[in-house]
């Protein structure tokens, strides 16, 4: 998958990379915006050459990727995700590129801050939900979400869970077991593609994953579990008790929990309800 994003005036190419899902950028595009160089493949050289420690990483930092050249065919292009491109931009000595340094350095100082103050980072977070529109009531169950969530990945860190990969599956255990939905299907019937599934649940589906992720947590704990394949029988464990919850509540109400509404359709503050 691959697009044309503005940047300013100028057109930057990107893609879509599925072995990490995270997007890519053409490091030539970018360097040709902040620079209006003649000669971008000179520039880079010789970027390349003023910054020694960029250019030992650079083939890690921009892995070539197909994109469209500007006569329609399909070329290697070396290309970089979000964090590689703004370590490159940290190399570019050019006027355009200050207010992105200013940035970064804001926003490193702002995490620094939230390291030190852990409930900076939460009602940073919240701010930036308000400003999107959506309503206090939820606010506050995804803001709890969000504590249960991150205590329960502490736990993951300190009883033998490591790898990106492992959390998404033991992610997958609670969700199958809450749901019966792993969370790439959750996301189809959310209609959802890169956007956050949480960030798009109803009110009931929010309390559901709080239930099934704090059982878990608990069964760590009360069992002093230690490696992966234990972690995962109790995220099985822990997603089937808010299943069952689950299941009780649909008897009840005559209608599943999980629908297709979503989010996808707010747009700032005056907009309030779940898209259909």
């Amino acid at each position: 998958m691959s697009n044309i994003k503005l940047f300013e005036s100028k057109k930057i190419r990107s893609a879509w990379n599925e072995d990490d899902q995270k997007w890519y950028f053409s490091v030539a595009d970018v360097v040709e915006a902040l620079t209006d160089s003649v000669n971008v493949r000179d520039y880079i050289k010789k970027m390349r050459k003023r910054d020694a420690e960029l250019n030992s990483n650079w083939g890690t930092f921009c892995p070539p990727l197909e994109l469209i050249a500007a006569d329609g065919k399909r070329r290697k292009t070396q290309c970089a995700n979000v964090e590689s491109l703004l370590r490159i931009i940290q190399s570019i000595p050019s006027p355009k590129a200050e207010p992105l340094k200013r940035w970064l350095a804001r926003v490193g100082k702002e995490r620094i801050d939230e390291i030190e103050n852990p409930e900076l980072s939460m009602a940073r977070m919240q701010t930036l939900y308000e400003k999107k529109g959506y309503p206090k009531e939820w606010i506050d169950k995804r803001m709890r979400g969000i504590a249960v969530r991150q205590d329960l990945t502490d736990e993951w860190q300190n009883r033998g869970a490591r790898t990106s990969l492992e959390f998404a599956i033991l992610t997958n255990e609670i969700m199958d077991g809450a749901f019966d939905l792993k969370v790439d299907e959750y996301k189809q019937v959310k209609g959802l593609e890169r956007e956050n599934l949480r960030d798009h649940m109803t009110d009931i589906e929010l309390i559901l994953t709080m239930l099934a992720e704090a059982t878990t947590t608990k069964l760590h704990r009360d069992r002093d579990t230690q490696g992966f394949e234990p972690l995962k029988k109790d995220a099985r464990e822990g997603g089937s008790v808010a299943g069952r919850t689950r299941c009780d509540i649909e008897e009840r109400a005559g209608k599943p929990v999980v629908t297709s509404k979503n989010f996808k359709a707010l747009t700032g503050k005056g907009q309030k309800k779940l898209q259909k």
